[in-house]
């Protein structure tokens, strides 16, 4: 609404300038006064129509304007004028001093000077405005945050849906900010024909509606314009000019900020952290799920997603089993535990009861069995015929 009144206030402007031109107001000797039209009525008239028609088409088809745009093409505009203020000068220097004719050729040089020179000038700020920045500060304007360092989400972190928890036990004590180019990721995704993308696009539009209603979340929604790119790339390109920090779970993202000196939040290495410390010579139960590289290895996970190896636990591979945690190792992947399935032991036997009534039941003769050659006292017996034993040998 305020965009229409200044353009209709331009256009009303325009009409009344042009009207005093046109409209002549003189008195005649009988003190009447006379009103009529200049000669060259026209001239006025269409000048301001192609100027009216010019500026409002560039304001129209324009939309998208930025601050540093218009202030490099002022500043190279200033620039070029002034250059050929100075040019101009000098020409007038040199006529006066060599005592020149003046010329009608001098005043339409100096003319096409100037706007030569001011072409120039615009051109070479609007192609190094990048450079620029670090001289002259009214090229850019970016807003100039007090107090902790803002947070910026990325769109993986919204989807994941873990900021949500966090942020409502009140540990984030910085502003969150989300930027409107991760929720017009989140709205592509939610209107995706891929099944998978269109439910996470909706849990991340979910999760932004939970954040704004926390109490104890300062979240807000961040409209600071950036070059349209890839949305990694704004992303950093934002975080730097805050400056702020990014939390997200892209590993990618992560390497690419961190090589960009902006700084990163990464919502899985702060997960790993918290985690419970497990330690060697600690007893844990898990279910082995598969074999593992080596022979009679067997695979398990815990219940943060930890790998266990077991060793000696491929025969109990589908079964939950105790076993000693025995050492730990770091890879690139995580954490990796080792650890030994107890073997079981016999069955000890009961305990014959006591007292009486132990001494009162004589134990059992043993048996042979069944098909072994019997013995006697003083040797073994076969077929009926006794053998003299090697500790009573026959005389």
């Amino acid at each position: 609404m305020i965009l229409r009144l200044v353009r209709i206030g331009f256009v009303t402007l325009m009409v009344l300038l042009t009207m005093l031109y046109v409209i002549r107001v003189g008195s005649k000797p009988t003190g009447e006064f006379d009103v009529g039209l200049a000669i060259t009525w026209w001239i006025p008239v269409l000048i301001a129509l192609l100027l009216a028609m010019v500026f409002l088409a560039v304001d129209i088809f324009t939309p998208t304007k930025k601050i540093q745009v218009v202030s490099g093409v002022a500043f190279g505009l200033i620039a070029g004028l002034l250059a050929a203020w100075a040019i101009g000068a000098v020409i007038d220097l040199v006529i006066a001093t060599w005592d020149i004719k003046p010329s009608p050729i001098i005043p339409a040089l100096k003319v096409l000077l100037g706007v030569s020179l001011s072409y120039l000038g615009i051109s070479t700020v609007l192609q190094t405005q990048d450079e620029f920045r670090l001289v002259i500060p009214y090229v850019e304007f970016a807003k100039q945050r007090r107090g902790p360092r803002p947070v910026l989400l990325d769109t993986s972190v919204l989807v994941d849906g873990r900021i949500v928890g966090m942020a409502s036990t009140g540990v984030v004590q910085q502003p969150i900010l989300i930027p409107e180019f991760v929720l017009e990721e989140l709205q592509t995704l939610a209107d995706s024909g891929d099944r998978v993308k269109r439910t996470a696009g909706r849990r991340g539009l979910d999760n932004v509606a939970k954040l704004q209603r926390l109490a104890s979340a300062d979240v807000s929604i961040d409209a600071t314009p950036v070059t349209r790119r890839a949305v990694d790339q704004m992303l950093i390109e934002l975080a730097g000019a805050m400056p702020a920090s990014i939390m997200t779970t892209d590993t990618g993202l992560a390497r690419i900020a961190s090589i960009q000196q902006v700084r990163v939040l990464n919502l899985h290495e702060l997960s790993d952290a918290l985690k419970p410390p497990v330690l060697p010579g600690q007893v844990v139960t898990i279910e082995l799920v598969r074999r593992g590289e080596h022979p009679g290895q067997a695979i398990g996970f815990l219940d943060d997603g930890t790998m266990v190896v077991a060793e000696d636990g491929e025969p109990r591979i589908g079964e939950k089993t105790e076993m000693t945690l025995t050492s730990s190792m770091q890879t690139a992947a995580g954490r990796l535990l080792f650890a030994r399935i107890d073997p079981d032991g016999a069955p000890e036997p009961e305990p014959a009861p006591a007292g009486p009534e132990r001494a009162s039941q004589p134990a059992p003769a043993r048996q042979p069995p069944e098909g072994s050659p019997k013995r006697s006292p003083i040797g073994p017996v076969r077929d009926g015929i006794d053998r003299p034993s090697a500790r009573n040998p026959r005389r």
